[in-house]
């Protein structure tokens, strides 16, 4: 098997499936009870708190644990919008962000918030000036996402941190869930004020994700009830899933001091074996993307659904478009963003690589690619 869709997730480490384990047999207990066993519940859920503070160079108080990336997006988004609507109803974020970040800014424009949708260039990249441009007195938010799950284009995040800091009443939400352990990122540095990041997409299982909250931003709560995460999202906490997403998160940042200049000549490599294939078109910028995403378009009467499938028979396995809309038929809308037409939008393939990947695995993939190709256009003319 050759793996490779890897920003839809990844495979959990095997330390990360056995801290799990542990916890869930030994440390069952809910955290928030008065008695020995969830006492020692609590104390681990305080030290895998601590533990992600410590690694994203960020304060515990600053961390609120969540389900996944999904509702930390929604609760950025939602939360700033009804604690701050008295200041104002206006929204900025980009043509290409991730469903969990569009979805709640539409659902908000139903409410009568307005948004504006900046465009970005034929890269895939926000531009500052785009950003100062759209800012009005009664903006509350801008949300930019670290690193397009689509294509894999990192934006100018620290430069927009900047604009913003001349203007406070703007709070600023960076959604990291495709560049966390991959692209660095100093939150502080950048005057990022809200941050998603789920445990997934580096090796972590899924149901567990954390919204970093500065410290000073007040959050209307989504979810009402016990108020066990600093009155800001309440229901239990699924304790043994967080402890595994720190032993995640030290694991992937370790490997990406070891091994990040090993991946970023793996993802070159494979762009110099996909451009020798004639039948596809690279949509990745050269320049300014994570080292994991390579994102192309397949020739005119293959489908992409199809061509996946048929690379599954090989043991091949890569995905169109974000995992989260890849079952529905429509074109990417960051291709269409970057104004490579509807055509080509139609036809993406995202191949995603993680550290575990190697560059063994490029020569039969690619032979199984060529392959694929010239099955499918077999069957079509």
């Amino acid at each position: 098997m050759i793996y490779l869709d890897n920003s839809a997730t990844t495979k959990p480490f095997p330390e990360v499936i056995d801290s799990f384990v542990a916890v869930a047999t030994n440390y069952f207990a809910n955290p928030s009870s008065l008695h020995g066993l969830g006492m020692k519940a609590e104390r681990l859920l305080a030290q895998a708190r601590e533990q992600i503070a410590a690694m994203l160079r960020v304060k515990p108080n600053e961390i609120v644990f969540t389900s996944g990336g999904t509702e930390a997006n929604n609760f950025a988004i939602k939360g700033v919008a009804w604690q701050y609507q008295r200041r104002g109803r206006h929204i900025i974020t980009t043509k290409i962000e991730h469903p969990s970040v569009a979805e709640p800014c539409r659902q908000l424009e139903e409410l009568g918030f307005e948004v504006t949708y900046l465009p970005v260039d034929r890269e895939g990249r926000v531009s500052v000036e785009q950003v100062e441009r759209a800012l009005r007195d009664d903006t509350i938010l801008v949300s930019v996402m670290h690193v397009n799950n689509e294509v894999g284009t990192v934006q100018p995040i620290e430069e927009i941190g900047a604009l913003l800091s001349r203007y406070p009443k703007t709070l600023f939400h960076v959604d990291r869930v495709q560049g966390i352990s991959k692209v660095p990122l100093d939150l502080k540095q950048a005057g990022v004020d809200l941050c998603t990041i789920s445990a997934h997409k580096f090796h972590g299982l899924r149901g567990a994700g954390l919204l970093y909250v500065r410290e000073g931003v007040r959050l209307a709560p989504l979810i009402a009830g016990g108020g066990q995460e600093r009155q800001l999202r309440s229901g239990t906490e699924n304790v043994a899933a967080i402890v595994a997403m720190a032993k995640a998160l030290r694991l992937a940042l370790e490997r990406y001091e070891r091994d990040i200049g090993r991946l970023q000549a793996l993802k070159d490599e494979w762009l110099e074996a996909l451009l020798a294939i004639p039948d596809i078109e690279i949509n990745t910028p050269r320049d300014g993307a994570a080292p994991h995403i390579i994102n192309f378009s397949l020739k005119r009467g293959v489908k992409p659904e199809v061509f996946v499938h048929e690379l599954e028979k090989s043991g091949i396995y890569v995905s169109t478009t974000s995992a989260c809309s890849s079952k529905k038929k429509a074109p990417s809308k960051t291709l269409l963003a970057m104004g490579l037409g509807e055509d080509r939008a139609e036809r993406g393939i995202r191949i995603s690589l993680s550290f575990d990947n190697s560059r063994e695995e490029i020569a039969p993939a690619v032979a199984a690619i060529k392959q694929a190709i010239k099955t499918l256009s077999e069957v079509t003319e």
